[in-house]
């Protein structure tokens, strides 16, 4: 509450500096929504996945929330624009009863945007409504509140004949799960308080859509975890163990965030006493390669996400085995369907299953086993227990009992221990009538676990939803949305079946 009445006055002070009518353009969306199942450990899968952290794996829940939101769009013949969103729920069943989903402030000059507070923001490159998400900043889990200064929209580089376009982005953050991590995890386990976030991307646009119907995009995406304070971690050769370990956070590691770089010797010591040490923090990253063919009203995107953990994968030293390839075909005219997807995910090989630092003995560096997500000080790529990346590497908040095919015990651990995975996604959308829309996704994903924890069986598991909007033309605003959702398999997941429905209005202020 303190830092959404924080947050607040920060907009009315913007509001007043910049002379601008804070009443002017502000929507409102108020929506409710319950979800049952017969989930032998959890709801559905697709009723928690890539739902901005803003659902639950339990079986039975519900929330109620509230927002005001306002686009810099409203002031596009201003040189200086202005937004806000401030969105509250309340939820039973949830990681906790009272939610501050969104609290932001975004101020823009020409192009160039300031955004401050907690934003939900789609998976760059992908279809929102049928994509499982980007591989490493998805849609999967709450925002974390950050700075970030961006160029939002494709800017044309200038004697390019509107040619080359670019974009991007640069933040830095705080999580927000100090005391979700500390209920959740088991005695003794590790945990990281007040860790920080930086992320960062480039995005650049090759084409003219108003001469020729194809065009090409590529991004480098790239995030840092940093600081904090962390327990009960252990590392290096020598197993070393500590109950209470802070990590540096000043300008030296904000730095080394930017570019990835510095470290300590917390991965251990060579025979020789001689220390090695990967770069400060826990960089992660996605290169991003997209074609759209776009004639008259058809659309045809075919797009390849690659992911590294480090530096390993970030070029071809090791191979691009591991990745996320889709194609997307938007119909012309189609009522009954209007979009289709296909998605191949692979995240098998992770530079291999060898792992091995030079030393005196056998001086040749071997950097595999990338363990995705995953990090010797921090939780890993999470926030609130879901992962932050692709929902289909299982989050944290799954952990919750011994899964008898683990060779050990897995309970009230914040790792990714389904890291290993190759899936086949499907999405169908439409929308029938005036008054209807529907999605349908169904997806088949093959799990390994993980190189530092195999299954002992491999596990597969078949997850699938369709939903049903009715959008009711004599009432505006207005939407009543009904969800089945299905799970068969062998993973934690397990097997479960069960209904959602949601009722929402979204409207304008006078």
């Amino acid at each position: 509450m303190k830092h959404t009445f924080c947050l607040v006055c920060l907009l009315i002070c913007c509001t007043h500096i910049f002379g601008q009518s804070i009443h002017k353009g502000i929507t409102y969306n108020i929506e409710s929504s319950v979800a049952w199942s017969n989930g032998e450990n959890f709801a559905p899968f697709w009723f928690t996945a890539n739902r901005h952290g803003l659902f639950s794996t339990e079986a039975n829940s519900g929330y109620l929330k509230a927002g005001l939101f306002r686009s810099t769009k409203e002031d596009s013949h201003r040189n200086w624009q202005h937004g806000f969103g401030i969105e509250l729920a309340g939820a039973y069943n949830h990681t906790s009863s009272f939610i501050v989903q969104q609290a932001y402030y975004d101020i823009a000059w020409k192009g160039m945007q300031l955004s401050i507070g907690s934003k939900e923001r789609p998976s760059a490159l992908k279809n929102p409504l049928l994509s499982s998400g980007g591989l490493i900043f998805g849609t999967n889990a709450r925002p974390v509140p950050q700075v970030r200064f961006e160029l939002p929209e494709y800017v044309t580089i200038p004697g390019t004949n509107d040619w080359v376009h670019i974009k991007g982005f640069l933040g830095y953050g705080m999580y927000t799960d100090n005391n979700w991590q500390q209920e959740f995890v088991a005695t003794g386990k590790r945990y990281t308080l007040n860790a920080l976030h930086h992320v960062k991307a480039g995005y650049m646009k090759i084409g003219n859509e108003k001469t020729f119907p194809l065009y090409f995009e590529g991004a480098l995406e790239m995030a840092n975890q940093f600081g904090g304070h962390a327990y009960n971690v252990t590392w290096g050769r020598q197993n070393i163990q500590t109950n209470d370990f802070k990590i540096g956070s000043g300008f030296k590691e904000f730095f080394e965030a930017l570019i990835p770089m510095g470290g300590d010797a917390t991965d251990g010591e060579t025979s020789d006493g001689e220390s090695y040490a990967n770069a400060s923090g826990n960089h992660i990253g996605s290169w991003h390669f997209t074609l759209t063919y776009a004639p008259e009203d058809w659309n045809i995107r075919a797009y390849y996400e690659h992911m590294f953990d480090d530096h390993s994968m970030m070029f071809f030293e090791y191979g691009w085995e591991d990745g996320l390839y889709g194609i997307e075909v938007t119909f012309p005219k189609n009522p009954l369907v209007h979009t289709f997807l296909y998605e191949y995910m692979n995240s098998k090989d992770q530079a291999g299953a060898v792992y091995h630092d030079h030393t005196p003995e056998i001086p040749d560096q071997v950097s595999a086993v990338d363990n995705y997500y995953n990090h010797l000080l921090y939780p890993g790529w999470q926030h609130w227990g879901m992962g932050i990346g692709s929902p289909f590497i299982l989050s944290p908040i799954y952990n919750t009992f011994n899964h008898p095919n683990f060779i050990n015990d897995i309970t009230g651990k914040i790792n990714f221990y389904y890291n290993r995975v190759q899936t086949h996604h499907f999405g169908f959308c439409g929308s029938p009538t005036r008054e209807i829309d529907y999605r349908l996704m169904i997806s088949f994903s093959k799990h390994w676990g993980s190189y530092y924890m195999p299954l002992i069986d491999t596990e597969e598991q078949i997850s699938a939803i369709l939903e049903v909007a009715y959008n009711p033309s004599q009432m505006k605003g207005w939407q009543i949305k009904g969800s089945i959702g299905y799970d068969h398999g062998t993973t934690i997941i397990g097997n479960n079946y069960g209904g959602m429905l949601t009722v929402s209005k979204i409207g304008q202020l006078p």
